[in-house]
């Protein structure tokens, strides 16, 4: 596959990060996580008597966005290495704000080049959102995400199927911070769509009620890739 940049937009649930990792498997792409990301920046015991990261990290513990500035600033010096290195990149969580996106896509246009851009967004409804953040799980070391509403046991599932560590819950996955975040991603993120438009890019809006397999089936199609894999044209 050619060194693409791929955009998957979502609200919490959504299955973004999902569809980030099987597209960056199909496509040879580096999956930056930016909410992964900044947690591990946030997190860096090195980082620990940074006021600026301590307000971050106050922030990100309450289910609201970074500042926009600051990770704007981290995502472009990241993805930057990223393209230099040779390699496409698959977004899951940026950008979340209009600032973001005003900031991010002349970079990308100019690493990557316009026609290999490719935006989808994945529609959920709101209380699906709600049930999957509720019912996830997150590997303690390798960080894999088990669904449990998708485990016909799902209490049975005690250690990661991958690595053997334990589970944990990340500190955001509780319906009051989910609401939250909810909340700003239909106040922060979605206005970011509009911008888009004006600026000629189409955001392909993609249902991910389904099954993962069945939604990477559609992101893949969305960037010319079939699963057969035969390449369409763009």
């Amino acid at each position: 596959m050619a060194k693409i940049a791929l955009m998957i937009f979502g609200p919490p649930g959504s299955g973004k990060g999902t569809q980030a990792n099987l597209a960056a498997g199909k496509l040879n792409l580096i999956h930056f996580d930016t909410g992964r990301y900044l947690r591990e920046y946030l997190y860096d015991l090195a980082n620990k008597n940074n006021k600026m990261v301590k307000s971050e990290r106050q922030l990100n513990e309450a289910g609201e966005l970074n500042t926009s500035a600051f990770t704007a600033r981290i995502v472009i010096n990241e993805v930057t290495k990223i393209a230099k290195a040779g390699y496409g990149v698959v977004f899951s969580g940026s950008p979340r704000t209009l600032y973001e996106a005003e900031k991010l896509l002349p970079i990308l246009s100019r690493l990557y080049g316009r026609n290999k851009l490719t935006l989808v967004e994945l529609r959920v409804h709101p209380n699906t959102s709600l049930k999957r953040n509720s019912n996830r799980i997150l590997c303690n070391f390798c960080e894999l995400t088990i669904l449990k509403t998708l485990l016909p046991h799902p209490n049975h599932l005690k250690i990661c199927p991958f690595c053997g560590s334990k589970f944990k819950k990340r500190t955001d996955d509780n319906p009051k911070i989910i609401n939250v975040r909810l909340k700003e991603y239909n106040e922060r993120t979605k206005p970011i769509f509009n911008f888009l438009k004006t600026i000629g890019f189409r955001v392909r809006e993609i249902n991910g009620e389904p099954t993962p397999h069945k939604v990477s089936t559609q992101v893949l199609k969305a960037v010319g890739y079939s699963v057969n894999n035969s390449r369409k044209k763009r």
